[in-house]
Order: structure tokens, then C-alpha cells, then sequence
């Protein structure tokens, strides 16, 4: 029970930083995620092209979370 509530509380101060970094702004914190997301679709996309198969044996890094 202890480890749920340490867990719950990593993700609250995640979120509670996010926020604060953007001084309360809920719109501007959502915002500079889907953001971020984006950038990091490109970069995924990027090293997907980039890796070779045999490399990863088999394995390329996709989009696992649509």
C-alpha cells in the first residue's frame, strides 16, 4: 500500500512541478506537452528510419500509447 501511495505522490509532484512551471496555466501546460509530444513523435520517426533491423534485432521503436 505503501509503494501505490509513494507512486500516486511521484506522479502528483509531476504534475503539481508541470504546473507550477507554468505558473498555474493549466491551457499553457497542456499546450507545451502536446508540444513535446510532437517533437518527440519527430525524433521517434527520425530514429526509425535510422536504425537498421538487424541492429535492433528485429525490434523498431513505434508509437505505442495512440
Amino acid at each position: 500500500m505503501l509503494a501505490k501511495q509513494d507512486a500516486y505522490t511521484a506522479k502528483t509532484d509531476a504534475v503539481d512541478d508541470a504546473m507550477a512551471w507554468h505558473g498555474g496555466d493549466a491551457r499553457a501546460t497542456i499546450d507545451a506537452l502536446l508540444q513535446d509530444r510532437v517533437k518527440l513523435l519527430e525524433e521517434l520517426a527520425m530514429a526509425k528510419a535510422c536504425m537498421s533491423r538487424g541492429y535492433t534485432r528485429g525490434w523498431m521503436p513505434g508509437r505505442e500509447f495512440d
